[in-house]
């Protein structure tokens, strides 16, 4: 099998997610992509995020029509920050050697792999997927490569989609009472309004 894999924070899940997911999902001919929304980020304080519980059920509301998508809670069950190569780890022995695993991320967090946990272990465990984000360019692999041997061998350079929605500009709109319809899918719309998040 051939799984994709999308950590983070989802604060809020937004259609930017979603659409990197069926992107990667037809060029890579994924079985299923696996979201895993992070209980606390490396790179985040704990208390700036909202509860992991509204994040999760936001995920499951934003991925319910997608037969390939699913939701993992593994990195909500672990305590601490969670690091991509606990997570990669643990899930390469739930499913065995045979399938392949493409991490999901975007060219911003490839341009930093090099400060991530054990990045030489991680490029051995995963394949990794960038896509490109606005106003951030690809970045340069030698560079990359210099900093991470191996890691050019074991990246693949998506072209698309280059979608300009940002959860962070999800969040400033819903506290000035903008609207965010066609930001996020329509049920994580209504989970907001209804529990009156990022007020």
């Amino acid at each position: 099998m051939n799984i994709g894999l999308m950590g983070g924070t989802f604060d809020p899940v937004h259609n930017g997610h979603i659409a990197v997911a069926e992107k990667a999902s037809a060029r890579l001919e994924l079985d299923e992509v696996i979201f895993m929304p992070a209980a606390q980020t490396p790179l985040k304080e704990e208390n700036c995020i909202t509860a992991v519980e509204h994040r999760v059920e936001m995920v499951r509301l934003a991925i319910a029509g997608h037969p390939n998508f699913r939701l993992s809670t593994i990195e909500m069950n672990r305590t601490g920050p969670s690091y991509t190569i606990d997570t990669v780890s643990e899930l390469r022995d739930l499913i065995g050697e045979d399938s392949e695993i493409f991490f999901l991320m975007g060219c911003d967090s490839l341009a930093n792999f090099h400060l991530w946990k054990e990045p030489e272990r991680l490029i051995q465990a995963c394949r990794l997927v960038a896509v490109p984000r606005p106003g951030c360019a690809v970045p340069d692999l030698d560079v990359l490569e210099a900093e991470v041997p191996g890691l050019s061998k074991n990246v693949i350079i998506l072209d698309e989609p280059n979608v300009d929605i940002s959860a962070t500009a999800i969040r400033q709109r819903i506290a000035q009472g903008l609207s965010i319809s066609r930001l996020v899918p329509e049920p994580v719309e209504e989970y907001i309004r209804k529990h009156r998040l990022y007020l």
